[in-house]
């Protein structure tokens, strides 16, 4: 395993839907490996595949150093789907990708969502609290919809001078990334 660098607010990746799964190979595998390692690594909840450059369909979500899910154990999900959603709940939130942002977004309180598992079987969770909340998040990303675009236009405004230095690297972090001047685009692993 090997923790991959971030793609950061202004990559082109972030803003590109990513593609399905339509088979599990040993690069997909090694790809749900890479991404747990780099999310532990970068003190992550959850990760999608754009995140770390790669248009895949792909998440991964490890909860168990919260109290609430100490014995949910890590989870990687293929092609998600949100099917339905019930109730709201508004809650800050950040993401690696946007280091130093952090804003209230109102979200579904409940969600259903159909995925597939490393072997391609197809699955179901309903999920609430933080596990609802981060699915929706990823999933968010997988569909190149970023937290930011859950802001007001004023908001956004407000926060143009600070999305513009992420954009440049200046900002603190601890793992590493990719700006927009040095991507390159890497559709398949």
């Amino acid at each position: 395993m090997a923790a991959l660098p971030i793609y950061v607010y202004g990559t082109e990746v972030l803003k590109k839907k990513a593609r399905p799964v339509k088979e599990i190979s040993n690069k997909t595998i090694q790809l749900i490996q890479d991404m747990f390692e780099t999310m532990h690594s970068s003190n992550g909840v959850g990760l999608a595949a754009n995140q770390v450059g790669v248009l895949e369909q792909v998440l991964v979500v490890d909860l168990s150093d919260t109290e609430e899910y100490k014995e949910t154990k890590p989870m990687a999900f293929i092609n998600p789907e949100i099917v339905d959603e019930e109730g709201e709940w508004e809650m800050e939130e950040g993401c690696l990708s946007i280091p130093e942002i952090r804003d209230v977004i109102n979200r579904a309180e409940t969600v259903t969502v159909k995925f597939q598992d490393a072997n391609l079987r197809d699955q179901k969770i309903v999920a609430t609290g933080m596990l609802g909340r981060v699915l929706q998040h990823e999933i968010d990303h997988l569909n190149g919809v970023l937290i930011t675009d859950h802001l007001s236009a004023t908001k956004r405004t407000l926060l143009r001078s600070k999305l513009k230095k992420i954009s440049k690297g200046e900002f603190e972090h601890k793992y590493e990334v990719v700006l927009p001047k040095d991507e390159k685009p890497k559709s398949k692993r």
